[in-house]
């Protein structure tokens, strides 16, 4: 059987105020063009499809659009679990519709799926948390664990574990259930486990929203499935293998670069071809960078404007650091954005920031919004916009005249 892993798709999702979505509308042709040349039988997405439990209306077409497409009418099984971004209860609201495209949604570790004809395939047997499918002729059994929330846990555990044992780690908790879960394991199936977890030691980055606080929600690599070929995870953006000999559980990362920290790695989904019994053989499918964040480092205002025009007709998102020793004007923002709109951002950096700070005579005599107008400038070298000033304007004077002179 050949198996495909994604996840964190984070439909929806903004880089500083941007859209993502018409390069996930990209990364979706591509994947569907990948299942369709690989000839996959089963694809998985570990979790994190939205950015947030409220995604846009446009998000949501995208998502089962490319369900849809995925599928193939039931050709193929989708396997969707629910993680940390996403609301369980949107995401299987769709549920008897999409059972009859080949599509399975689950929304919470307990799950269960109906057993029967799944598009033109077949759920043979199905309990909480697992179920066993027959994909043209071969049969796999798939434990399964959506983003595991310390309530979600309780929710599962409540009824099945004793006062103290319900006192240990949430580590421990997520191996019981994997352990109870594993004994559906057999030798004559194909045998796979799926979850969107933090296990220790993984490689994070800034666009992840963190579930391991305090490290209270992370699994330690001794309480996963150690019985299952191949591990399905979502949760870190940075595709990456778990660090364990003992075990093939994998991180299929974000498929597009969500954060300035993702630059230096390529995105990719995981293949893997698998029988009973056997090691899987696990292959790396890279996928294209539509929109790169870059980082651009220049000398000055006018060395700043050359490499927009250099740039300008290039598919970019960047981030511009210019060294200067004066301050960037409104105008100047204003021309360096026109050339390149899609500069995240401008940060001035101070080759010579003077220290020494200019004392007034007499402040009671200075307008509170030109004192602060100056301040802004003096610490971050560009003017305040025209909203942020009426912003901090309307907190000063919101009991008194925008015109009055501020008096300590």
């Amino acid at each position: 059987m050949r198996i495909l892993h994604t996840s964190d798709w984070h439909l929806g999702k903004y880089l500083e105020n941007y859209s993502r979505l018409d390069e996930q509308e990209k990364f979706i042709d591509d994947l569907v063009e990948i299942v369709e040349e690989k000839e996959v039988d089963l694809i998985i997405i570990a979790g994190d499809i939205y950015d947030n439990g409220n995604p846009p209306a446009r998000a949501e077409k995208l998502f089962y659009d490319a369900l849809k497409r995925l599928s193939n009418n039931g050709e193929r099984i989708v396997l969707v679990i629910a993680g940390n971004h996403d609301s369980p209860e949107r995401l299987i609201a769709v549920n008897s519709l999409a059972t009859e495209q080949g599509i399975i949604l689950l929304g919470k570790p307990n799950s269960t799926v109906e057993t029967g004809i799944v598009g033109k395939h077949k759920v043979i047997n199905s309990c909480e948390g697992c179920l066993e499918l027959e994909i043209k002729g071969e049969k796999i059994v798939i434990i399964t664990l959506p983003y595991p929330s310390e309530q979600r846990l309780n929710e599962v555990l409540g009824d099945m574990l004793d006062e103290n044992e319900m006192q240990k780690s949430y580590s421990n908790k997520v191996g019981h259930i994997f352990e109870n879960l594993s004994k559906y394991f057999r030798d004559d199936t194909i045998n796979i486990a799926v979850s969107h977890i933090f296990v220790a030691g993984g490689d994070t980055s800034d666009s992840e929203r963190p579930i391991q606080l305090g490290g209270g929600l992370t699994v330690d690599i001794d309480k996963l499935p150690f019985k299952a070929q191949y591990v399905a995870l979502g949760h870190l953006h940075k595709p990456q293998k778990v660090k364990s000999e003992n075990i093939k559980a994998y991180y299929s990362g974000s498929p597009i670069q969500y954060s300035r920290s993702e630059i230096g790695y390529s995105k990719c989904v995981y293949l893997i071809d698998v029988k009973p019994k056997q090691e899987p053989n696990i292959e790396e499918v890279y996928l294209k960078n539509y929109k790169p964040i870059e980082i651009w480092k220049v000398n000055g205002v006018e060395e700043a404007i050359k490499k927009c025009e250099e740039n300008k007709d290039r598919e970019v998102w960047a981030y511009l650091e210019i060294v200067t020793d004066k301050v960037i004007s409104k105008s100047e923002i204003r021309e360096i954005k026109k050339i390149k709109p899609d500069i995240l951002s401008i940060i001035p950096v101070i080759k010579d920031k003077v220290e020494a700070i200019e004392e007034f005579e007499d402040y009671s005599e200075r307008n509170i919004v030109e004192l602060f107008t100056e301040f802004y400038i003096r610490e971050k070298n560009v003017e305040p916009s025209e909203d942020l000033i009426k912003l901090f304007t309307k907190i000063i004077y919101e009991e008194g005249d925008e015109g009055e002179t501020y008096s300590s």
